[in-house]
């Protein structure tokens, strides 16, 4: 009886405005959230229809005529699964390289002034990146120059740095309690040494929400690999641009022309088309369950200043 009334006194009460506040807002987020999933549903549906189905605008959220023959076809296409391993090439070797960069840059700035004189010019010459870049030719040119063409570098060394990330380290690390590093300067320590035993252990919610976004922005980078490499090393993205840019081009061209009917079977079908997107999604999509706590606590902590 006892423990029973102290539960009833340790209880809560919420106030019934707050209680509808709670209601609307969960109904609200779990119709965006619903709405958001509509597009991949209907994109799972469309690669697993028959090829009439989908031309036909039957296909809703639930497949119609199931068939997984764009899956069996995937099997055999050796050239997307090259795409494949090139995009997760560029993950790994962009993500490591970024952070690297990023974490270099990020520690000194997150000093003061007395600690680093020069810290007032580099943030703002960082910064300035954020708004301003050399713009398409004059990048194209130094790739070329330095012979980078067709290498898996110039797809990371040119997004290597993101100011935004850095400053998101920045803010995290001036929150690192300066104790520690006294301390550990009285010990005999190194900055490198600070920065890999002290700072970067501490700064796991930092580091996982920048790896996120890294790994993120070089999973879906598209652009660079159609520009800057061949047909055979392109990266999953650009091909399925590539492929699917071409294939509307030649639609466009032999819709008309009724002698090119054979041609016109060969260009992928719309249910490949489909297929191919979704398995280009999925690797990503398990990664936010994991990362969710370490992202939300990251961007909140990083986002306060002393």
């Amino acid at each position: 009886m006892l423990q029973e009334m102290t539960k009833t006194k340790n209880r809560v009460k919420i106030a019934p405005s707050r209680r509808a506040f709670l209601v609307i807002n969960t109904v609200l987020l779990i119709l965006l959230a619903v709405v958001c999933m509509i597009p991949f549903f209907n994109l799972l549906a469309t690669s697993l229809s028959s090829n009439e189905a989908v031309d036909a605008g039957a296909v809703g959220l639930i497949p119609v005529g199931f068939t997984l023959n764009a899956y069996k076809v995937l099997v055999t296409k050796v050239a997307f699964f090259r795409a494949f391993g090139y995009s997760v090439l560029r993950v790994i070797l962009g993500t490591a390289i970024s952070m690297a960069v990023i974490t270099l840059g990020a520690y000194p700035l997150s000093k003061n002034a007395h600690a680093f004189r020069g810290r007032i010019f580099y943030a703002a010459f960082f910064i300035l990146t954020m708004f301003f870049s050399g713009g398409l030719v004059p990048t194209y040119i130094i790739i070329s120059k330095l012979r980078l063409n067709n290498t898996i570098f110039a797809l990371v060394l040119p997004t290597a740095m993101n100011a935004w990330n850095m400053v998101l380290l920045v803010n995290f690390f001036r929150q690192v309690p300066k104790d520690l590093e006294e301390s550990a300067k009285i010990e005999g320590a190194g900055h490198y040494r600070i920065l890999l035993q002290i700072i970067l252990p501490v700064s796991l919610p930092a580091l996982a929400t920048v790896i996120l976004f890294t790994a993120i922005q070089h999973w879906n980078a598209w652009f660079d690999g159609t520009i800057y490499m061949q047909p055979d090393k392109m990266p999953l993205q650009s091909y399925i641009y590539t492929m699917i840019n071409e294939a509307t081009s030649l639609r466009q061209s032999l819709t008309n022309d009724p002698n090119q009917a054979e041609l016109l079977a060969t260009i992928p079908p719309k249910t490949l088309e489909s297929a191919q997107i979704f398995i280009a999604i999925l690797p990503i999509i398990p990664i936010y369950p994991f990362a969710q706590k370490f992202f939300i606590k990251g961007l909140v902590l990083g986002s306060v200043k002393e």
